[in-house]
């Protein structure tokens, strides 16, 4: 890990909680990583939450997801870039990951599955698939059993922009 922070930041009005920065081939070089991020993130994140207790286990199962799906899909040089940011109920995770144009391709077919209208009957098909694991389904699993909006934007240079917004503490009425 290169850089943490903590800042406040008005970009689209959401708060800046939290931030990692570390080289792709450190994060790649251990599956543990993403256990450990997402554990680690989530308690930070979840202090002040209503549940935290339960908050960081939701907030560290759904993260844990992108993350594996990120260990299993990336570029070989670079920095990923980790930011958590919130604006009320509302989580936002902004991932940038190296990328090769193949993998770019991976990211952006799969939100477009996520968006197509049909993302619960296609995470369906692939869960009980005899096939080998669709290494998709990590992010449809989030669009479906967290109710993610998730988007990716290439960002030049062999990167993208993975953003997850996540509303994991119920609303109060």
């Amino acid at each position: 890990m290169t850089s943490m922070n903590i800042e406040e930041s008005t970009s689209g009005g959401f708060a800046s909680l939290i931030e990692l920065d570390m080289d792709i081939r450190t994060f790649a070089s251990d599956w543990s990583h993403c256990d450990r991020m997402s554990s680690y993130i989530a308690r930070m994140v979840s202090h002040n939450r209503s549940d935290s207790l339960f908050y960081s286990n939701l907030f560290s199962s759904a993260f844990n997801e992108l993350l594996e799906t990120v260990f299993r899909t990336h570029g070989e040089d670079g920095n990923f870039l980790c930011r958590v940011a919130r604006k009320g109920e509302l989580d936002r995770i902004e991932l940038s990951v190296p990328c090769s144009d193949e993998q770019i391709s991976f990211y952006t077919t799969a939100v477009a599955l996520i968006n197509d209208g049909e993302v619960v009957e296609r995470y369906r098909q692939m869960l009980f698939s005899e096939d080998a694991l669709d290494p998709r389904i990590g992010l449809l699993e989030l669009a479906v059993d967290y109710a993610a909006k998730i988007s990716v934007v290439p960002t030049g240079d062999r990167m993208i922009k993975i953003t997850i917004d996540l509303a994991l503490e119920p609303r109060e009425h």
